[in-house]
């Protein structure tokens, strides 16, 4: 974290705190495969003026709904066939006040069999830990170990409630940042984005932060409260 690798992590893990154990939260069991598909080259910045940070966003991928049409993909064989995740982390985003976020700030170096290994049952994904390092990391980070350092102590640090429990004859978007608010102390509902697809099924939630990892109100809330989420649950 440029300045920032100063004591985040600390102030993340009080901000992101202790949990009510009443709210749930999911656990997968995680194989990580014997050969993995491994970037080999730097990831290059883009020409474009980044804005300053001014945010973070926490970006959880609903996975039943990622893989429902990818479980015979190649690319996603790892997150989509051999195992069954929940959420699984799709990124650590930079966000700027206003206009376009920073992007792809700095040249990335290809992430390391090591760390991949470390964060795979985080994000499955050895060359989406690459974007991820590339696009929204080297926009505040001095290193891959660092970002996913980062990333990891706010993902171990948030209790995902199972939403495959999620039942009601209507479903919204305020039920699931209710779930949320529940299973987390000190988490409130506007620092929630819930994301959906064009058809309405359940994509993402994204946890909005400050610069000190304090939760704030997230600039792109995403669907309303009374909007109805439909959730796939496998299958």
């Amino acid at each position: 974290m440029r300045a920032p690798e100063r004591l985040l992590l600390a102030l993340c893990l009080a901000a992101c705190g202790s949990a009510d154990d009443s709210g749930g939260t999911t656990a997968a069991e995680c194989n990580i495969p014997a050969k993995l598909d491994l970037p080999r080259t730097a990831s290059l910045p883009d020409a474009t003026p980044d804005a300053p940070a001014a945010a973070y966003v926490l970006a959880m991928s609903w996975s039943p709904e990622f893989c429902r049409f990818r479980k015979d993909a190649d690319a996603h064989e790892g997150q989509c066939a051999d195992n069954d995740f929940d959420f699984i982390l799709h990124g650590l985003w930079v966000d700027s006040a206003a206009g376009a976020s920073p992007r792809a700030c700095t040249v990335a170096p290809p992430v390391g069999e090591a760390l991949v290994r470390q964060h795979y049952c985080m994000m499955p994904s050895a060359q989406l830990m690459q974007h991820q390092w590339a696009a929204h990391g080297t926009c505040a980070f001095s290193s891959a170990e660092a970002y996913f350092g980062a990333a990891k102590s706010l993902w171990d640090g948030v209790k995902r409630p199972d939403l495959r429990q999620l039942r009601g004859e209507t479903l919204t978007a305020g039920m699931v940042r209710a779930a949320f608010v529940k299973a987390n102390i000190g988490l409130p509902s506007e620092a929630i984005a819930v994301t959906l697809n064009n058809r309405g099924w359940l994509t993402e939630v994204r946890l909005c932060m400050d610069l000190d990892y304090n939760y704030a109100a997230c600039r792109a809330p995403g669907a309303a409260n009374g909007a109805r989420v439909l959730i796939w649950r496998g299958g």
